[in-house]
């Protein structure tokens, strides 16, 4: 039976959460398939449903419950939007003129499944899908048509030069360089924190949420996305691959991280100064959010 943010155990609420999304990701997946030719689908399905944390529907579902919205199918569609697009961003961040990896999440990658041409096709066939898939599923939560266009606008934009994609070109100039602490933290401000912390607000405009806490909930996400990536860096200096699920490191691509810098244990209290200064701004506005406060938590403890 599915329960509230408050008569559910963290663990039982995440999975109960995870059920929901990979649910949405299948319905999402069906729709798809009757319009995208089999051969690329079959690419574009093995990039989307091979499994990770649904970080970013699960941040997405919950700021807009925790902010007043209605907690039902069509919000986890919704949820689904930011997951195609990161889904997007991983197919092409694998390929042999990015990162060349050979293994996600435990898995061939799509471009060794599926060849180079088919996935680069794979991970632009997403990003219009799951624009259309944003605008569709935010009318059905019971947003007007503005608001659902400024939802779709809003993740775009994360996804976008300014965001995600823009954060990608500076993390393929950045190899082989040595970055200053302020520089690392721009350029996955953009490449990992844009989305997240635009998952977020998005899921506080489906609700409705005032502008104080779309502030509060866009401060907290910038920071979460920036912890995030920091025990990212710690994973990658202490796990294998086999645990991590991922080849190469960033070691291997001479890459510049918070661990080379500030060493695992400085790395992991910046992280938790991170989570600090995101728990503050939700303070600051008086947002409880108890389960955000918890994701917090479940991103600076987690093991993979």
């Amino acid at each position: 039976m599915t329960g509230t943010a408050t008569d559910l155990s963290f663990a039982a609420w995440l999975d109960d959460r995870r059920t929901r999304i990979e649910t949405a990701m299948r319905r999402c997946m069906d729709e798809m398939a009757e319009v995208v030719p089999a051969g690329l689908f079959s690419a574009v399905e093995g990039g989307v449903m091979s499994g990770g944390k649904r970080l970013r529907p699960l941040l997405l579902a919950t700021a807009c419950e925790e902010t007043g919205g209605r907690c039902g199918d069509p919000l986890y569609d919704l949820s689904v939007s930011v997951e195609l697009i990161h889904a997007y961003s991983l197919i092409h961040d694998d390929l042999p003129c990015m990162d060349d990896a050979p293994l996600r999440r435990g898995n061939p990658t799509v471009h060794v499944t599926h060849g180079v041409r088919t996935a680069t096709y794979a991970g632009v066939v997403l990003i219009p899908w799951a624009a259309t898939w944003a605008y569709r599923s935010a009318c059905a939560t019971g947003c007007t048509a503005s608001t659902a266009r400024g939802i779709v606008a809003y993740m775009l934009e994360a996804a976008g030069a300014g965001g995600m994609i823009g954060g990608q070109a500076l993390d393929l100039l950045s190899e082989g360089q040595s970055l200053t602490e302020e520089e690392l933290a721009t350029l996955h401000g953009l490449k990992t924190g844009a989305l997240l912390a635009a998952s977020l607000e998005m899921g506080a405009m489906a609700s409705g949420a005032a502008d104080s806490a779309l502030r509060a909930i866009g401060d907290y996400g910038r920071a979460l996305g920036l912890a995030f990536q920091v025990m990212d860096d710690v994973l990658d200096a202490t796990g294998s691959a086999e645990v991590l699920g991922k080849r190469p490191s960033d070691a291997e691509l001479e890459k510049s991280t918070y661990v080379g810098l500030l060493g695992v244990d400085g790395a992991r209290g910046r992280a938790g100064e991170l989570i600090a200064r995101g728990l503050a701004a939700l303070d600051a506005t008086g947002l409880a959010a108890p389960r955000l406060r918890q994701l917090a938590r479940f991103v600076i403890q987690r093991k993979r």
